[in-house]
């Protein structure tokens, strides 16, 4: 490891950055310098933009992609070099503010119903039912699950923003996380590496989604972060306050949560027998 790296792996975990943070920040400022074929620290402001433009001009790579870049460099040329901003500018592109996808209840059904290992169908659940990011479930611990009468809530430790948090554990899913438990016997993480007692890793979530949503023939684009926002729109739409909602996600403010308004349907009815919080429970028969 270089002493530059190491500085700036010492700066991020001084200041508290999460774990993921720190990786892509690095990985970003090695791939610059596998580019350029030379020590970061002696960039000009020219080369960072040039390189930034290379990706999205050459590598095709979104604009939240190539922002995620852009902080990493300027994390690295401000806070660690110690280069002012208004001499060492790194411009920031302006990304198009699109609508998040939103699965339908029969297709979410539809989902679990193609997932045929069962595992990896509660995982899905666990992160439909609960609103939570890949990286927090794939980090949920036995311990996280509180399954207590006066409780009944799963703990988020570490979330985005080095944030703890408390979501929703309704008694469907918690049926079906003693399913799991029975079945698997996890002695620390909730959902494991296959053949190991390491956490289920990100990217193996990720195909879990898409080879359900393959099978299942579900159209829309999107990844299984899509669960999470359907989430928030089920929610909004059983009649849940957008309060509650902002605190079970972990979003710092309320104008994040707002988003979800403006996917609700009018036209759904939540069923008077469900409770709306039981996302589980609501869904039709697949």
């Amino acid at each position: 490891m270089t002493p530059l790296r190491q500085r700036m792996i010492d700066a991020m975990v001084q200041r508290g950055f999460a774990l993921r943070t720190q990786e892509s920040y690095v990985d970003a400022v090695v791939r610059m310098s596998k580019y350029y074929g030379r020590d970061p620290a002696i960039y000009a402001a020219t080369e960072v933009e040039a390189y930034l433009l290379h990706l999205i001009k050459d590598k095709k790579l979104s604009y939240s992609t190539v922002n995620q870049a852009a902080c990493a460099s300027r994390f690295l040329f401000e806070t660690v070099l110690g280069h002012e901003r208004a001499r060492f500018l790194i411009p920031m592109a302006k990304v198009p503010q699109t609508q998040p996808q939103v699965l339908a209840r029969a297709e979410i059904a539809a989902l679990f119903a193609a997932c045929h290992h069962r595992t990896h169908l509660t995982l899905l659940q666990t992160i439909y039912a609960g609103g939570l990011r890949v990286s927090e479930a794939c980090a949920l611990q036995v311990t996280d699950v509180d399954s207590h009468p006066d409780r009944m809530c799963l703990r988020v430790t570490q979330g985005k923003g080095a944030k703890d948090r408390y979501t929703l554990l309704a008694p469907t899913l918690l049926g079906q996380l003693r399913q799991h438990f029975r079945r698997t016997q996890p002695a620390r993480w909730l959902f494991t590496k296959r053949d190991s007692d390491a956490p289920m890793p990100i990217e193996s979530a990720q195909r879990i989604y898409q080879r359900a949503r393959h099978r299942a023939r579900i159209m829309k684009p999107g990844g299984i972060h899509t669960l999470r926002h359907c989430f928030a729109t089920h929610l909004l739409e059983g009649g849940v306050d957008l309060f509650t909602i902002q605190k079970l996600l972990g979003h710092g403010y309320i104008s994040t949560t707002s988003r979800y308004l403006h996917l609700t349907s009018p036209q759904f009815a939540a069923p008077k027998d469900v409770n709306p919080l039981d996302l589980l429970a609501g869904l039709p028969v697949s």
